[in-house]
């Protein structure tokens, strides 16, 4: 695609956030550095903060040079810089939408973007339906002669009910087609490599089933406890601001079956076929399926109850009932204040027979294959093989590891980098449909209403640890352990 069909008004909300600083304008500066940035182009950022074009610059200065993966090029900021803008107003009031509305045509003369916008609210969730309606009133949603985008951040709701309402607000407005569900890990490097690794090596696939796999683990850890992020955590916790999104699409690129082909549709719907085959949980297999925890000093932290019963960790057990998978449990975990920031899938095969090596030697290792998608990007392969050396054979686990970004600094494109980008070149694969995200909470709801009435033994893990003593016995009890390789 042409440069020239990607030029656009990129208008944020929530101009001066977190997400704007740390993630979108370093994003933004590392694309006009890569020469990828359309010529024609602007961003517009909307905050409720009183401050000049000149200081807001210099801000984002700061911030792209704390989180830009490449230094400052001062040609290329200063190109950038010119097509930064602030403009001050509230969310909630028509007065600054007709200012907006008069002011980006005067940005489209300029640099001749034809009235294509990317609007993103990087805002609390609150705010979506509100601004998509704003937006709409004023005239500035028309996707006729032009195109107008907006990209929606996680949570998308708080449960199915809130979830459907807010689809209906936004899609009534831009359409499912021009609606961005944004999830950044769809962005990283490693999870797009998923189906390269799994559909373009012969040797992964013909294994890649309940014949040859034993279980599946896929867990995202942090160092980090919640930060500052205690008002919106309160009402998220670890269920809703992990697992309904970026674990369970973990799931689905490791679980799906190969698409008819790599367009954007036909990805999505294998997507959607695995959501579709997940358990769904009674109250019962929660009890006994699903463990919830809560790390010592989260009651302390900033804006969180003294007696929240907030989850800061989920470990679960679900299959996929399906052919490929049935029988072959899926263990997912995710917690803050672990021992190591990792996010990774393992693969664990099953045992040959109890023959040859096997029977002479009890303690052999499973082969593994890791896939490792943060911080460290990469694959790693386990194998038994002999030590070498005169005397009696000694086996040991041996590896075959692969790292992309070790040996470049972890200079790998920042996820934002592409989904951006994406955005721009209206290429939505990389984006959640609405039935994924239905099907998803569909599947988080079933958990949260077993737990609703529940008060649970919080705080029950401590910092540093690999959470609460129930997750490890989620596998011991089915003669399995975490691997956390």
């Amino acid at each position: 695609m042409v440069k020239n069909n990607i030029s656009n008004i990129m208008v944020i909300f929530g101009g001066t956030g977190d997400l704007t600083h740390r993630k979108l304008m370093p994003a933004l500066y590392n694309l006009k550095y890569q020469k990828i940035l359309p010529e024609n182009f602007a961003v517009v950022s909307i905050g409720r903060r009183d401050k000049t074009e000149e200081q807001y610059r210099k801000e984002v200065l700061e911030s792209v040079k704390n989180y830009s993966r490449f230094d400052i090029d001062e040609k290329v900021w200063q190109d950038l810089s010119e097509r930064i803008y602030y403009k001050r107003f509230d969310f909630v009031y028509d007065n600054g939408y007709m200012e907006l509305s008069s002011f980006l045509k005067e940005l489209d003369e300029k640099y001749n973007t034809k009235g294509n916008r990317v609007y993103y609210l990087a805002v609390a969730p609150e705010y979506f339906g509100i601004i998509v309606e704003k937006l709409y009133r004023h005239g500035m949603v028309n996707n006729e002669t032009s195109w107008q985008r907006v990209v929606i951040e996680k949570p998308f709701g708080e449960d199915l009910e809130s979830a459907r309402k807010l689809n209906k607000i936004i899609t009534d407005v831009f359409t499912e087609r021009n609606t961005y569900r944004i999830d950044h890990y769809l962005g990283k490097e490693m999870l797009q490599n998923i189906m390269i690794i799994r559909f373009a090596n012969v040797f992964f696939e013909p294994v890649w089933n309940r014949r040859y796999i034993d279980n599946v683990q896929i867990s995202s850890n942090e160092i980090v406890g919640i930060e500052n992020r205690g008002g919106y955590y309160e009402k998220a916790g670890a269920l809703r601001d992990m697992v309904q999104n970026h674990m369970l699409q973990l799931l689905t690129l490791t679980a799906m079956e190969p698409p008819v082909n790599l367009d954007t549709e036909s990805i999505r719907d294998e997507k959607v076929k695995v959501l579709k085959s997940l358990e769904i949980f009674t109250p019962e297999a929660v009890e006994k399926n699903v463990v919830r925890g809560q790390y010592a000093g989260y009651r302390q932290e900033d804006k969180v109850s003294p007696t929240s019963s907030t989850e800061t960790f989920v470990a679960l057990k679900v299959h996929v009932e399906n052919f490929r998978w049935a029988g072959v449990p899926f263990y997912i975990r995710t917690g803050k204040r672990m021992p190591e920031k990792s996010t990774q899938i393992v693969i664990q095969f099953k045992p040959l027979p109890g023959i040859l090596y096997f029977k002479e030697y009890k303690n052999l290792l499973p082969n593994l294959l890791v896939i490792k998608i943060q911080p460290e990007e990469g694959v790693k392969l386990q194998f038994n093989a002999k030590v070498p050396g005169a005397g009696d054979i000694t086996i040991q686990p041996v590896n075959m590891d692969f790292c992309q970004n070790c040996q470049i600094s972890n200079n790998s494109p920042e996820a934002y980098e592409r989904l951006l980008y994406d955005v721009m070149r209206g290429d939505s694969t990389l984006f959640t449909r609405w039935d994924e995200v239905e099907y998803s909470w569909k599947f988080v709801d079933a958990i949260a209403e077993a737990w609703k009435d529940k008060t649970p033994d919080f705080p029950n893990y401590q910092p540093g640890t690999w959470g609460p003593k129930e997750a490890n016995e989620l596998l011991l009890r089915d003669n399995r352990m975490w691997w956390n390789v």
